[in-house]
């Protein structure tokens, strides 16, 4: 990650995991078992082959994440699955939840189903583990998660130190900045305070990113400025002091210099090789909860995949040669290999795959970042809200390097995660649909027994302040380290001035936890009263609503209410006073154009922008949904809209555009725009 980013079916079916023999093991997290319930059925059977159906009752505390387990007892084969993951050792078989079923409250029931393959017999299975505890009916005591073998050597267990290591946190744009120190990004001075209270926050590891390139000397020997060295030495020590896990890299010389290596193989090698001989011998005999992780989002210039797999390669063989032969607690140090770009399409990690099972090395990590899917993550194309498809993407990512390496023993670090749209505006992302993003990931991390490790240049944890700009956002967040959190299909109900005011109705998201109530600050509302509750449809009656609104209510935000859950993070929802808002003819230029607007308590989700033929307008012609931030953005203290010079970039010449503005109420206001040499003439007709 950098300071500006350089861009660059639930239903699962388990056949190819199945051909691979693989055993999924349960995450960690979902070990809240204690008792349970399972009702096998196979109604169609047929020669060689039978259907079977499986429910399981959950008798015990809530469970957030199931693996139920068992061995047929007539040799037979599960050949594909649905509603869940199923695998299979031998004789036995793992069947995982998938990433909309994984919550099972108490007494509460989930079902999935297989085709499966028999000769012989077909004999029904009895005896059934749900996490690891026998399901037969009784209720017990929570079971402890297993332990992975620690590797010969007398190492740290690579398995178990990332699992450690969760949460993460990342010291960005600070000793990772291009310039002439740390502070060349508009951070302050990294201090001992801030790391001792980015772990009082909670979290359990830091990424220290750090950026060699201009403290770098010449060749042939291209060694470290010595001063630039400790201090990278102080920062990591205070972070071990506070007991935190640290990751240590090289970051943004990936595209400065490094990129280069394919037309300049030999200076970009050895520059290389002497930052990582000047870690290891610095390094050499500092604690193993320090790791190094051998390049941040390795990329390079000009050369197909295959050639840059290549590449990549090379560089990690030499980092891992060096580290390892400069002895100490390099020997077992864990390693951390990255994929090309750390990105997890199937390609690169096989290609990471192939690298560790040649290094054939037991302390060994992978590292992938994730952004989200990119049209929700910088809000384009419509991609407004976190929809299944959305959510879907993030499933693919986790399971992918779940399948790869974690299911192989190799731990997996998500080395950056957030959303893109943070780069440019924390606001590209409507606040309740980034909450729901985070809430998922979290929970979705623990299914996949992946370590996630938060991208933060500053604009999430004070430097200095030490406080959270978006404290509702860091509470999603802690919760998601643990369990999971109830959502609903949004953070605000708009009452329109002009109109009565009538019921608002939200759908709840219950993630496998149980609705509470509903309170406003400390006073608890009255179900039945003020609002009902019908399965999942959460009613806020017409009365309480216009008591919260008053009379002749100003505009924007009147009241915020919390749903509460049986766990996790309330859930706010703001009550909202609107009116349709209004725009006004405007003059200005590519360089400086906004539409004078009267928000009237409203917020814009998105704009639109066509020709008069109906062609979409401005960047990314492939869709008529712009970029929030790149292309527009609200001002709402100043009452407009602006319109970027990339925007305008983007559109012909004399050609007038018909803008959509679509607003989080629902309404949409039309405008329109022509540039002509420069100068901007936009209307409302």
């Amino acid at each position: 990650m950098r300071g500006v980013r350089r861009w660059t079916a639930l239903i699962t079916t388990a056949a190819a995991t199945l051909a691979a023999g693989l055993l999924v093991l349960a995450p960690t997290a979902a070990f809240a078992a204690e008792g349970c319930t399972v009702d096998y059925k196979a109604p169609s059977q047929w020669p060689g082959g039978f259907t079977a159906n499986v429910t399981v009752t959950n008798l015990g505390a809530p469970v957030d994440g199931w693996t139920l387990a068992w061995t047929f007892p007539s040799g037979q084969r599960v050949t594909q699955a649905w509603n869940a993951v199923v695998t299979m050792s031998g004789a036995q078989v793992t069947a995982k939840n998938v990433g909309y079923n994984g919550a099972i409250a108490t007494n509460a029931s989930v079902s999935f189903g297989f085709n499966g393959s028999w000769s012989g017999t077909n004999t029904d299975p009895t005896a059934f583990t749900l996490n690891g505890v026998l399901c037969d009916g009784g209720v017990g005591g929570p079971t402890t998660p297993p332990t992975t073998t620690p590797p010969p050597g007398g190492g740290p267990d690579p398995m178990a130190t990332v699992a450690a290591m969760q949460p993460g946190w990342n010291l960005g744009n600070s000793l990772d900045s291009v310039g002439a120190d740390e502070t060349a990004w508009g951070n302050p001075r990294v201090t001992q305070a801030l790391i001792q209270n980015v772990k009082a926050q909670g979290y359990k590891s830091i990424r220290v990113p750090v950026t060699w390139d201009g403290h770098q000397g010449a060749g042939p020997g291209y060694a470290i400025e010595a001063a630039y060295l400790t201090r990278v030495q102080e920062v990591v020590n205070w972070a071990l002091a506070a007991d935190l896990y640290v990751v240590l890299n090289i970051h943004h010389d990936s595209w400065i210099w490094i990129a280069d290596m394919q037309a300049n193989h030999a200076t970009v090698l050895a520059r290389y090789n002497a930052i990582w001989t000047a870690l290891a011998q610095r390094f050499q005999n500092t604690s193993p909860r320090l790791l190094f992780e051998s390049v941040n989002e390795p990329q390079f210039n000009n050369v197909d995949d295959a050639t840059a797999y290549g590449l990549l390669n090379e560089l990690n063989t030499s980092f891992h040669r060096i580290v390892r032969a400069s002895g100490g607690a390099n020997a077992t140090r864990i390693l951390v290999l990255p994929t090309l770009h750390t990105n997890a399409d199937q390609g690169r990690l096989d290609a990471l795959n192939a690298t560790i099972g040649a290094l054939d090395d037991p302390y060994l990590a992978a590292t992938v970042h994730y952004y989200g899917f990119w049209p929700f993550s910088v809000n384009v194309a419509g991609y407004t809200r976190f929809n299944a498809e959305v959510q879907q993407d993030l499933v693919g990512t986790f399971d992918r390097v779940h399948n790869a390496f974690v299911s192989r023993g190799v731990p997996v670090l998500i080395g950056e995660y957030g959303l893109l749209g943070f780069d440019a505006h924390t606001g590209t992302i409507e606040q309740g649909e980034k909450l729901k993003f985070f809430e998922f990931a979290g929970h979705y991390a623990r299914q996949r027994n992946v370590t996630l490790q938060l991208w933060d240049n500053g604009q999430h944890f004070g430097r200095t302040s030490f406080q959270w700009s978006d404290p509702e956002l860091f509470a999603m967040l802690k919760a998601s380290w643990t369990v999971r959190s109830g959502t609903a299909s949004s953070d605000q109900v708009f009452a329109e001035r002009a109109s009565a005011v009538t019921d608002k109705t939200l759908t709840l998201n219950l993630n496998g936890t149980a609705f509470r109530g509903l309170r406003q600050g400390t006073t608890s509302l009255v179900q039945g009263t003020d609002y009902t509750v019908s399965g999942d449809q959460l009613t806020i009656k017409a009365a309480t609503l216009r008591r919260l609104l008053g009379s002749n209510p100003a505009y924007g935000v009147r009241a915020n209410l919390h749903a509460e859950f049986s766990q996790g993070a309330p859930w706010r929802i703001s009550v909202v006073s609107f009116d349709t808002p209004l725009v006004q003819n405007a003059t200005g230029t590519t360089a400086s154009f906004a539409v004078p607007t009267q928000f009237r308590g409203d917020q814009l989700a998105t704009m639109e922008a066509k020709y008069a033929d109906g062609s979409n307008a401005g960047p990314h012609d492939w869709t008529s949904f712009k970029e929030f931030s790149r292309a527009f953005q609200p001002d709402y203290a100043a009452g407009a809209i602006r319109l970027t010079p990339d925007f305008f970039a983007a559109v012909a010449d004399g050609r007038a555009v018909t803008l959509t503005f679509h607003f989080w109420s629902g309404r949409t206001v039309a405008y329109h725009v022509t540039e002509s040499g420069g100068n901007v003439t936009g209307s409302t007709t």
